[in-house]
């Protein structure tokens, strides 16, 4: 069973810097991860998203700062760390000429688990792949090697699991079990999830830390992000009964900035932040008789955040000139 961590945190990384050479790749890095969270950490490449996961998992050390996992301090009792880790890297160390039982009974024993038989029958049950233990890696799809991979982070009930990439690859049927699974193994572990696909972390993760340049950007809920990163409000109208003066007519609510029609029943209202004028805007279409089909806030999606937040306005320019000149060939 996974060891009763002091405090909430399973993992603290306080003032983290690593050099390489003269390179400056992670800048006083402070974060905090909760036991039960599933953290998405985010970031362009060359941010320090995989330097940030070798620290925490002991592959390397900090130049100065701290980093503790499960109690222990990464530094100092990196074997402790590792102990308490389990690690799913983006190409998953799979030996394929074995077969799954064998394979995560001779993981079980690196990590000397005390009942090994038990642990390996526990971790192809959690992951599903029970009805696979006798066959070799080998023959197995790409989703069956992932969900071996996950198996292997798991054998030794760590506190915390890194997933580097967890779904790059897969079919979108093995996608939806894989964050599943994810989901379900975040009700008994702390869950670090690195991925490039934003939409799986809207669906999987309860906090998202984004990273540039390696300081921290960003950090929230996936829902929070949108609004936080708004300069108003937006909210979408749909309407049964058209009509021409529709436009002018919200526009006179106090609060409402502008309105613009998408399409003859459907418009986008922006508002002024911090002021829900949804009950106004649905008073005034009936009241109208336009009638309300459809009333809905509308926020900033996660890809929209990180672009904002990991593009620079050079870059920025660059894409949309890029953008505008195929549009213009």
């Amino acid at each position: 069973m996974a060891v009763s961590l002091n405090g909430d945190n399973a993992i603290q990384v306080v003032n983290l810097n690593k050099y390489y050479g003269e390179r400056h790749a992670l800048r006083d890095l402070n974060f905090t991860v909760k036991r039960g969270e599933i953290l998405g950490f985010l970031g362009p490449n060359g941010a320090g998203k995989t330097t940030t996961m070798r620290i925490l998992t002991g592959y390397m050390p900090p130049s100065s700062g701290s980093a503790r996992v499960a109690g222990y301090d990464v530094s100092k009792n990196s074997l402790d760390v590792r102990a308490h880790i389990g690690y799913l890297p983006e190409n998953v160390p799979l030996y394929l000429d074995m077969t799954v039982a064998d394979y995560l009974t001779f993981v079980a024993r690196l990590h000397h688990v005390k009942n090994v038989n038990a642990a390996v029958e526990r971790a192809m049950s959690l992951v599903n792949i029970t009805d696979r233990a006798d066959e070799t890696i080998a023959k197995l799809s790409k989703g069956y090697r992932q969900r071996v991979g996950i198996a292997q982070a798991i054998a030794h009930e760590p506190d915390v699991l890194i997933l580097d990439e967890p779904t790059i690859g897969l079919d979108p049927r093995q996608i939806i079990e894989v964050r599943d699974l994810i989901r379900a193994l975040g009700k008994e572990h702390t869950i670090i999830l690195s991925t490039h696909i934003l939409p799986e972390v809207s669906q999987t993760c309860t906090r998202v830390l984004i990273i540039r340049n390696g300081q921290i950007v960003a950090e929230d809920t996936p829902q929070r992000l949108g609004s936080r990163m708004s300069q108003s409000e937006h909210i979408h109208l749909q309407v049964a009964q058209n009509a021409p003066d529709i436009g002018s007519e919200l526009e006179k609510i106090q609060g409402v900035l502008a309105v613009r029609e998408l399409q003859g029943d459907t418009y986008e209202i922006e508002t002024t932040l911090n002021h829900d004028r949804r009950a106004e805007i649905a008073a005034m279409a009936v009241t109208r008789g336009w009638g309300v089909l459809e009333l809905r806030p509308v926020r900033l999606s996660l890809e929209e955040v990180f672009l904002q937040l990991t593009t620079s306005e050079e870059e920025t320019a660059e894409l949309v000139g890029e953008n505008g000149a195929a549009e213009n060939e």
